[in-house]
């Protein structure tokens, strides 16, 4: 699979904040989860998607490197890159300064899909999600 890379800007509000004035560590996941829907939807298949073919992508792994602290009213770049789709989804994330292009915190996420009923593991990507990637890719 060739990888696929997306980009959206996120705007840290004062409700991202923790009592230092910079941007509350546990947060960052929700930028990451925030970026993984925005890269889910220009692919076109969404998790509403993967629920309706009876799949699911729970997070069974995430490695996070905190570069740089950000601030309130930053406007962040997060990059998104989905590595690979099988026997697991990995993304990588690079969240940078949208002016500067200072890098400030990087991820890598790895999801299994699951069966919905059965709460199986399966190693391969529904055939729809396959589509849409190919689709992508043209």
């Amino acid at each position: 699979m060739k990888s696929i890379k997306t980009s959206c800007t996120i705007k840290v509000e004062f409700y991202n904040l923790d009592p230092m004035n910079v941007v509350w560590h546990g947060n960052y996941i929700k930028f990451l989860e925030e970026a993984r829907c925005d890269m889910l939807e220009k692919i076109g298949y969404t998790y509403d998607n993967m629920r309706e073919d009876g799949s699911v992508y729970p997070v069974a792994k995430m490695d996070l490197k905190y570069i740089k602290p950000a601030t309130f009213r930053q406007i962040l770049l997060v990059e998104t890159t989905l590595l690979e789709l099988e026997p697991a989804m990995i993304i990588s994330y690079i969240i940078k300064d949208q002016k500067t292009k200072e890098k400030l915190f990087k991820a890598k996420s790895m999801q299994i899909r699951v069966d919905v009923k059965t709460r199986e593991t399966l190693y391969t990507a529904h055939k729809n999600f396959l589509q849409k990637i190919k689709e992508y890719n043209k």
